[in-house]
């Protein structure tokens, strides 16, 4: 046990480095004035900052709103096609879901710049270009999530359900549909979380007016050299992911406890 215990050590450090240091200094520069790290002035006016100047609630309800859209989007597409990749036969669905995952072995980035040049002529509005890239995007972590969940499920139950005289919408609401509800929270969760960050899709597609909660902390920090307003607008986005996952794991166990019963 020891032993198995030191091999834990790199992984420890490596999250240390890499998660925990930058997350305390962001912490850190949020609650503070000057951006150094030798003289410390604890204060909340970043967060007044925020909450005080009407444009920055409006961007980040507005990425809100873009990443709730485009993971219903998401859903309403994915769950389909996982679902009809579910029915095929083994061979089939390896062939398919290769060729969902082959564009993701491609940088995100990337796939972005090309659809920008697709895009660029189409006179289509800033939304809606931002919202393909977002789909395209995404997309995939949904079909992927779903389908694991539907491939796993036992077909005994569903001939079950028509043993006793269920049609195929029944046996869908009342047996496929529940038992593929853990799959579908880990693809809504999977879609919403990187959608609500996201800054270089909205940056590439949308234009330069077109601005997110991810741009915003981007300019911050990069741009106007101003961490300590950029780190506490990362902390609120912090604060707004975790909300969203405790809900979203809360309605998966709730889920598992209606099936116990």
């Amino acid at each position: 046990m020891k032993s198995f215990a030191r091999l834990t050590i790199p992984y420890i450090i490596w999250i240390t480095v890499l998660i925990v240091i930058p997350m305390l200094m962001i912490v850190l520069y949020a609650f503070t004035k000057d951006g150094t790290l030798l003289s410390f002035s604890f204060t909340l006016d970043n967060f007044l900052r925020f909450f005080q100047d009407a444009i920055f609630p409006s961007v980040l309800w507005r990425s809100l709103v873009i990443a709730v859209v485009t993971t219903i989007i998401c859903l309403l597409i994915g769950y389909p096609v996982a679902y009809g990749i579910a029915k095929m036969k083994n061979h089939q669905q390896a062939t398919i879901i290769l060729l969902i995952t082959f564009p993701m072995w491609i940088n995100m980035l990337v796939r972005t710049y090309a659809w920008r040049g697709i895009l660029s002529a189409s006179g289509l509005s800033a939304d809606m270009k931002v919202y393909i890239g977002m789909v395209y995007n995404f997309l995939p972590f949904m079909i992927l999530q779903i389908h694991g969940s539907l491939s796993k499920m036992d077909n005994s139950l569903i001939q079950a359900a028509y043993d006793l005289g269920a049609n195929k919408l029944e046996t869908f609401k009342r047996v496929v549909l529940p038992l593929s509800i853990p799959g579908v929270l880990s693809g809504i969760t999977l879609v919403f979380l990187p959608a609500v960050s996201s800054f270089f899709i909205p940056k590439l597609l949308g234009g330069g007016d077109f601005v997110l909660i991810g741009n915003l902390i981007e300019n911050y920090f990069i741009t106007t050299n101003d961490w300590n307003f950029g780190s506490a607008i990362s902390l609120i986005m912090a604060i707004v992911v975790l909300v969203s996952m405790y809900l979203t794991k809360r309605a998966d166990k709730n889920v598992g406890e209606s099936e116990d019963a």
